[in-house]
């Protein structure tokens, strides 16, 4: 395919189609959201492409995959379109409203998030949710994948507006098996000595939530290898919770745990390490007609997680 631009302008449906299948994933399934056939949705994909005179996805056995190209123009085209989408219909014929896509946390999402969400189903709102890491969620909102975020993290820029969800506080806890084990009265006097020997479970290898404990309350500098990773901190909890360990981990995640004495703290410090989730949409105009309701029971959700 030539990399120079071709004559012409791509025309509304090529543009619209081209957003269905880059938030679907597929071009059937793309082809569903934007109202129009299979064979139809490849025709406008392709075009499109030779209008710009490059390739937007990569065909996969199973779906498509974007190009850099497609991740630019969907970037550049999701607020406008969308905005157009919001005001396509008519009193006769109303233009049916497309799914929520929410990012987040899985453990959080799953925990409080969801729960909430559940009623407004009822109400009409669909969701399509999608779990992962803070940068990978931020750049699927920046893109037009996503419409909203909870995120762990603030994001940088312009383009993504946040404001403070939640602060979640993080506790040392083990099984009564080990917190029977260890000498509590030494861990609050001398900190992590009275955990040496003690296996570790983590949500990584590198061990980021249990560093940062250790900095903010022992003040010393973590280097351990895990006994367990999860990359789930629900699979963490459970892990601690069957005796393998110790760990950290945010108490809205432990709370059952923690009142049936599955779990216990280990120590309370005075001041715990404490990270801020936050709610983050592209910034203008709200273009999803959901967003708002969405974002309303989260911001009541979470804060009470």
């Amino acid at each position: 395919m030539s990399d120079r631009t071709t004559n012409g302008r791509p025309d509304l449906d090529q543009l619209r189609t081209f957003l269905a299948v880059y938030r679907a994933g597929s071009l059937t399934a793309g082809a569903r959201l934007a109202g129009v056939s299979q064979p139809t949705a490849t025709a406008q994909v392709r075009a499109l492409e030779t209008r710009m005179g490059r390739q937007l996805f990569e065909r996969l056995p199973r779906g498509v995959a974007p190009t850099p190209v497609a991740d630019d123009l969907a970037g550049r085209l999701a607020e406008p379109m969308d905005a157009l989408e919001a005001v396509a219909g008519t009193p006769d014929a109303p233009a049916p409203v497309p799914p929520l896509h929410l990012g987040g946390p899985a453990e959080m999402l799953c925990a409080a998030g969801l729960p909430a969400l559940a009623p407004l189903v009822e109400k009409g709102v669909r969701l399509r949710v999608a779990t992962g890491l803070a940068d990978d969620l931020l750049a699927g909102l920046r893109a037009g994948r996503l419409d909203l975020v909870v995120s762990s993290v603030r994001p940088r820029g312009r383009t993504l507006a946040a404001e403070p969800l939640a602060d979640e506080d993080f506790v040392l806890v083990a099984a009564p098996s080990w917190a029977e084990r260890l000498d509590r009265d030494r861990l609050a006097a001398e900190g992590s000595a009275a955990l040496d020997g003690v296996p570790l479970v983590s949500y990584a290898e590198d061990l980021p939530i249990l560093r940062r404990y250790w900095r903010h309350v022992f003040g010393e500098r973590l280097t351990a290898t895990p006994a367990i990773t999860v990359p789930d901190l629900r699979g963490v909890a459970a892990a601690v919770a069957a005796g393998v360990g110790v760990s950290v981990l945010p108490r809205y995640l432990c709370v059952r745990e923690l009142a049936s004495g599955a779990l216990v703290v280990l120590l309370e410090p005075e001041d715990p390490p404490i990270n801020t989730g936050f709610l983050v949409q592209r910034t203008g105009a709200q273009t999803h007609p959901h967003l708002g309701l969405v974002r309303d029971r989260l911001k009541v959700a979470m804060r009470l997680c």
